[in-house]
């Protein structure tokens, strides 16, 4: 059985989200007191989002995924509250966005992509079905690689649509999704077989915290300095974000309701309707060519919102789907 992590792990799992906002904060000085060092981190975001979701991976034995893929009503509704709902969330703020096109598409990118990755983590707080959300994570991911390009097609015209390339999707797919995974599931049959493999695994499994940490810093750091100029531009984009999030708290739990889901897999189709794929889809904005410079600063402000609105949820989503009190 895994061991459960002792010290500075434990301490930083149990206060986590102190821990993303501290990282966030860190990476805001770097960004502002050392612009130089922003390429190199830049570069530095996808190995440590594959690095991650490896060990987000490792918390689910494969055959539990397995099952859980067959849970069909728990994925349809994730599937509808992703691609049917979301959309036409957006579709309402659209008209009210601003006119600069760059600006626009980092809009869309970022609330158009459900999250993959620290979404698990804030189900798991709220009390949400973080494994069923984690099964799901591959078929959100291929999911939104197909219907991404059409949404923006509908709602940018096919100019804008062409120069969104598909080739970074499809290596984030490689990369963040299927290498991780088939490397989490060897992982789990070494610790099945041999006592160094069971400390590999808990090892990693401990590095959880300090990776979405080291994400948050290198993302922060390397996307601030390319706010000269444009803080404007960005900060209009704010109270669009904070209302998607009201807004999908309620429609989220409305929908939960709608498919007769259980508490916990009720909250993870809440968080998985509310959280966006801002750190996977920050790749893509960055092979945009270069008036659309903007973009990856615009999807990383919805970082900083969201993380924010995160503890916001972890304590309110609770109260929204509340536990069935014992007979």
């Amino acid at each position: 059985m895994t061991q459960k992590p002792v010290g500075v792990v434990a301490r930083m799992e149990h206060h986590q989200v102190a821990v993303y906002l501290t990282a966030m904060t860190a990476g805001a000085v770097l960004g502002l007191t050392a612009p130089g060092l922003g390429p190199g981190l830049e570069h530095a975001i996808s190995p440590l989002l594959g690095a991650l979701l490896y060990v987000t991976f490792l918390q689910v034995p494969a055959a539990e995924l397995a099952r859980s893929l067959r849970d069909g009503r728990f994925l349809v509704a994730a599937l509808v509250v992703n691609f049917a709902v979301v959309p036409l969330v957006v579709a309402a703020m659209f008209p009210f966005l601003p006119d600069d096109q760059a600006v626009r598409l980092g809009v869309l990118l970022v609330l158009l992509c459900p999250c993959i990755d620290w979404v698990i983590v804030f189900t798991g707080l709220a009390g949400g079905s973080s494994r069923r959300l984690l099964a799901a994570t591959p078929l959100l991911l291929l999911a939104q690689m197909l219907v991404l390009p059409v949404l923006l097609f509908a709602f940018l015209g096919s100019d804008l649509a062409d120069i969104v390339d598909a080739g970074p999707f499809l290596q984030a797919f490689l990369t963040l999704i299927v290498v991780p995974l088939a490397l989490a599931w060897v992982t789990q049959g070494w610790a099945a077989r041999r006592p160094a493999g069971q400390h590999v695994s808990e090892t990693a499994s401990a590095a959880m915290v300090p990776l979405m940490a080291a994400v948050l810093i290198a993302v922060v750091a390397s996307q601030i300095p390319k706010l000269d100029g444009r803080l404007g531009d960005v900060t209009v984009v704010v109270p669009f974000y904070l209302a998607f999030l009201a807004v999908m708290a309620f429609t989220g739990k409305a929908l939960a309701r709608l498919f007769r889901l259980d508490v916990p897999s009720g909250r993870a189709v809440l968080f998985t309707g509310a959280t966006r794929n801002s750190l996977v889809v920050l790749p893509l904005a960055l092979a945009l060519p270069d008036e659309f410079a903007v973009v990856p600063v615009v999807v990383v402000t919805q970082t900083l919102v969201e993380v924010l609105g995160m503890v916001a949820y972890v304590r309110l989503v609770p109260r929204l789907l509340p536990a069935p009190h014992p007979t």
